[in-house]
C-alpha cells in the first residue's frame, strides 16, 4: 500500500532559487553553477545534444528571485528558467561547446533546511557528449523547453479561487481495493499533491474534505466546500469493475433526471439554512424549497458542465487515458450542492492495471494535476466572462 503524506504538511511552502548564493561563472576551463534553495527539494541533472546542454530540473523551485546578472559565463550562451516537465521546474543551460558534468551535489545545513546545489561542467570530445547525451533519464519527457512562470495568467482581482478537493471515501469505507491498494488512499495522495499543484500557481486556494484516513458523510463533504466558500467542487475516485472491463478517466455531472430527487432529498436531509449561500430556506415548505433549488441549478448546471467539459479536454491534451466515453452524468450524491459548480473525476479504474500502474506514477500523476490545474485556469476565464456579460 502507497503510504499517505503526513496531514499535517502544510504544502504552501514552495522552495525558492536565491540571488544571494547563487552564480554562474567560469572557473578556468570548467563552468560552475550554485544555486541557493530555501530548502531542500529532489533534483535530477543530464545533458542533450544538437545544440549541446545542461538540464536541471527541480521538484519544484520558484526562479523569480534570479535575474540576468546570474550568467557570467563566456562558455554558456543562453539561460532559461520555468517550468518544464510535469511537476518540474526548469533550468536549460546552452553551452558554446560540449561539456560533461563533472559534479554535482547537493549539500542541506540541517540548522535551516537551507540547501545549495553545486554543477561543474567540463570541456569534453564531441562523441563523449553524444553518448553522455543518450542516457536521458527515465520519464523525462522532450524538447525540454522550460515554459516562463508568466505563462499562468495573473490572478484575478477579487484573489483566489476557492476550489474544494474531494478524495473519496476514508476510513472505514476504503473505496475500491485491487492489489494491495486502496481507492480511499490513492484518491487521498492525488488530492493532496494537487493542492500543492494549484496552490504554486498563486491563482487558487484549496479546501480537502479530508486530509487523513477518515470517514467524511457525503453532506459533510458539500458542507466543508460551502463553510469554505469554494467556487467550484472536485470530487476525486478511481474504481473497479467486478465485471467487464473498463479503463480510462471520466467526468460526471449530475444527471437531470437525479436533480429533481436530489433537490427533495436535501430539502428533508439536511438543514435548510445551509443548502444555499445567501438564502435562508428556514421556515420554507417543501414546495419552496424546492423550487429555490431548482432556480439556483440552473446558474450552476451549465457551470458545472464547462467545467467538466475542459477537465476532459485537459486531460486528452495531457496524453492521459480517457475512457471511451469520457464525459457522462450520474446521480452521485456528492455533486448535489445547488450553489457550488461539482464534477465528479474518476481518474481510472484500478481494477486496470494499466490505470493502476499510473496511478501510482509520480510522474503521470504530475501530468495529470498540471492538467487539471490548467482546466480549471480556463474555466474560470471562460466563467468570469460569462458572468461579465451577465451583469452588463
Amino acid at each position: 500500500m502507497v503510504p499517505l503524506p503526513a496531514a499535517a504538511q502544510d504544502l504552501r511552502a514552495l522552495a525558492r532559487v536565491l540571488a544571494e548564493g547563487s552564480r554562474l561563472e567560469d572557473d578556468g576551463r570548467e563552468v560552475v553553477l550554485d544555486l541557493a534553495l530555501t530548502q531542500a527539494v529532489p533534483y535530477r541533472v543530464f545533458v542533450l545534444d544538437d545544440p549541446a546542454r545542461v538540464v536541471l530540473d527541480f521538484r519544484e523551485v520558484n526562479w523569480a528571485a534570479l535575474g540576468p546578472e546570474l550568467d557570467a559565463s563566456s562558455q554558456v550562451t543562453g539561460l532559461a528558467m520555468g517550468r518544464g516537465d510535469a511537476g518540474w521546474s526548469r533550468m536549460v543551460l546552452t553551452l558554446e561547446g560540449p561539456m560533461e558534468i563533472v559534479r554535482a551535489g547537493m549539500q542541506t545545513d540541517d540548522r535551516d533546511g537551507t540547501a545549495q546545489v553545486q554543477v561543474r561542467l567540463s570541456p569534453v570530445s564531441q562523441a563523449a557528449f553524444a553518448e553522455l547525451a543518450a542516457r536521458t533519464p527515465p520519464g523525462v519527457r522532450l524538447p525540454p523547453v522550460p515554459v516562463a512562470d508568466s505563462a499562468l495568467p495573473v490572478r484575478a482581482e477579487g484573489g483566489p479561487i476557492m476550489i474544494a478537493l474531494d478524495p473519496g471515501h476514508g476510513g472505514v469505507d476504503p473505496g475500491a481495493q485491487r492489489r494491495g491498494q486502496d481507492e480511499a488512499d490513492l484518491m487521498l495522495i492525488f488530492a493532496i499533491e494537487l493542492r500543492e499543484v494549484l496552490l504554486r500557481s498563486g491563482l487558487f486556494d484549496v479546501v480537502l474534505t479530508r486530509e487523513g484516513d477518515w470517514f467524511v458523510s457525503l453532506p459533510e463533504r458539500v458542507t466543508i466546500a460551502r463553510s469554505a466558500g469554494a467556487q467550484a467542487f472536485l470530487s476525486l475516485h478511481a474504481d473497479a469493475l467486478a465485471e467487464g472491463r473498463a479503463r480510462g478517466a471520466t467526468v460526471y455531472t449530475l444527471s437531470e433526471t437525479a436533480s429533481d430527487a436530489a433537490s427533495e432529498a436535501l430539502a428533508e436531509a439536511h438543514d435548510r439554512a445551509d443548502l444555499l449561500a445567501g438564502v435562508d430556506l428556514a421556515g420554507s415548505d417543501d414546495e419552496v424549497a424546492g423550487v429555490l433549488l431548482d432556480l439556483a441549478r440552473l446558474e450552476t448546471a451549465p457551470r458545472s458542465a464547462a467545467l467538466a467539459d475542459h477537465i476532459v479536454a485537459g486531460l486528452d491534451r495531457a496524453g492521459a487515458n480517457l475512457h471511451r466515453h469520457p464525459r457522462l452524468e450520474a446521480g452521485f450524491s456528492v455533486l448535489k450542492a445547488a450553489d457550488i459548480p461539482s464534477v465528479l473525476v474518476e481518474l481510472g479504474f484500478i481494477s486496470d492495471p494499466e490505470d493502476l500502474a499510473n496511478l501510482l506514477d509520480a510522474d503521470w500523476r504530475a501530468r495529470v494535476q498540471e492538467a487539471i490545474r490548467d482546466a480549471l485556469v480556463a474555466w474560470a476565464a471562460e466563467d468570469q466572462a460569462q458572468n461579465a456579460l451577465l451583469r452588463q
